[in-house]
Order: structure tokens, then sequence, then C-alpha cells
């Protein structure tokens, strides 16, 4: 079976950090659960990213994104190039699902 090289962008990384550094004040135990969660199920991608289904925007070029649901409200975005599975971005599907990934579109242009 083929495994993928994961690679997490800073931007989703520092995201995320952000979500759990919050919940950590509300709950260290539902902010270790999260960041277990995410951390499973970005480990999934190494051997099957394919599975999950494209997003669809209407600023982003069709096929590029693909996502992963995680931990019941987190949104794992991504890309597949080559042998390596490119996180570019982590939702949270509560707040404005689009703004990370428009950020890094304007940036692009």
């Amino acid at each position: 079976m083929k495994k993928y090289i994961i690679r997490v962008a800073p931007a989703a990384n520092d995201r995320i950090a952000g979500h759990f550094e919050f919940l950590a004040r509300v709950s260290e135990n539902a902010a270790n659960k999260l960041l277990d969660e995410l951390i499973k199920d970005i480990k999934l991608l190494e051997t099957n990213p394919q599975i999950n289904p494209y997003l669809d925007r209407p600023y982003i070029e069709p096929g590029k994104y693909r996502y992963k649901l995680s931990y019941g409200r987190y949104r794992i975005v991504y890309q597949i190039v080559n042998d390596t599975v490119f996180v570019d971005d982590i939702q949270d599907c509560r707040q404005d699902d689009d703004k990370g990934l428009i950020k890094g579109v304007r940036q692009l242009l």
C-alpha cells in the first residue's frame, strides 16, 4: 500500500493551535481530545487521501482540494501533489469556513 507524505501548512497549524488554546482554557480534556482526533485523522491521509470528497467552491480550481471532517466540526482541507498530501487549512465549520482559503487565494493573486 502506498504511503503519502503529510505536510501541514504553518497557517493551518497556527489556526488549530489557536482553537486548542481557547478550548484548553475551558476544558483541558476537551482540548486534548480535539488535538488527538485531528492528528489521527490527518495521519489517516497517509494511506488513502483520495477517498474524501472534493471541496467545491467557485473561487477554487475544481478538483484541487479535498476535505475530511474531523471531531464533528473541523474540516481538514488538503491537496494531493504526487506522493505528498498538503494540509493547507483546518477550518472550524461553525465559523466562516472559507476565510482561510480566501486569504490564501488572495495572496496568490
